[in-house]
């Protein structure tokens, strides 16, 4: 099965390096670095319909506006699986799942640096949201990126070992997380109320550079655990009650062609 090139789609013009793709800080509700930035991260799974529709409908602004320059932000694609015998993954939504959530956890080993390995989740993520997951591939020429170092990691069994690492990050969640998408500022979950995640950003912010995106929020009232009358999450379950329902054929390897 070769990648297939297609020509270029977009890139995001903010460059961030991402830091240690596992410098998790358990307790912290403080701002996650000595230069004052906001901490935020997403756990997410690849098929989560509400997981793509934040992904490419709200968490992308936060490179609009100089948010990008307050945020230290970290995806960890694993969500609701669970980890079993022999250290085998069930994802929530089928073998094609566990698939995807490989990739994008090699992409970001891969490509650390945050304008690369997101606009690669971005472009996955948009197809999700279209029905076309299965063309996922496409996204290596629409980027412009070299598919073997995503193949490698996902063969040579590294890509698995990522997933067991977010898998622990994400069982040791506390307050544990209850479905996705579940983002977490400055340590403090926001619940159901995920989408509105610039207004808690910038109200955790302390430094004196305000961002542009931050100057229409700064009245904004908070309230934390809002209920919604329709959630839109994915609620964790569990596997022994219920078979969780395949989406796609699963495939257990991925050839490497430059």
């Amino acid at each position: 099965m070769a990648f297939r090139r297609l020509a270029s789609l977009f890139l995001l013009s903010y460059l961030f390096l991402f830091g240690s793709l596992f410098s998790y800080c358990s307790a912290a509700r403080v701002s996650s670095s000595a230069s004052g930035k906001v901490s935020l991260a997403l756990y997410y799974e690849t098929l989560c319909p509400y997981c793509s529709s934040f992904i490419v409908k709200h968490l992308a602004n936060v490179f609009e506006k100089g948010l990008i320059k307050i945020v230290d932000l970290k995806l960890v694609p694993y969500g609701n699986a669970k980890v079993g015998s022999n250290n085998t993954i069930t994802c929530q939504h089928g073998s094609y799942e566990c698939l995807l959530n490989t990739v994008e956890a090699c992409a970001i080993n891969v490509w650390p640096d945050l304008n690369k390995h997101f606009t690669f989740i971005y472009c996955i993520e948009h197809l999700v949201t279209q029905g076309k997951y299965n063309e996922w591939e496409s996204c290596f020429g629409k980027m412009g990126l070299d598919p073997k170092p995503i193949a490698d990691c996902y063969n040579d069994g590294y890509g698995k070992e990522l997933e067991l690492r977010y898998a622990a990050e994400t069982d040791a969640l506390q307050p544990p997380h209850k479905y996705v998408p579940w983002v977490v500022v400055d340590g403090q979950p926001l619940y159901e109320d995920y989408e509105n995640y610039i207004t808690y950003v910038c109200k955790a912010y302390k430094g004196s550079a305000v961002p542009k995106a931050c100057l229409a929020r700064s009245h904004e009232i908070i309230v934390m655990g809002k209920e919604d009358p329709a959630p839109r999450v994915c609620e964790a379950e569990d596997t022994t009650k219920r078979a969780w329902a395949e989406v796609g054929p699963g495939r257990r390897q991925m050839e490497s062609t430059a």
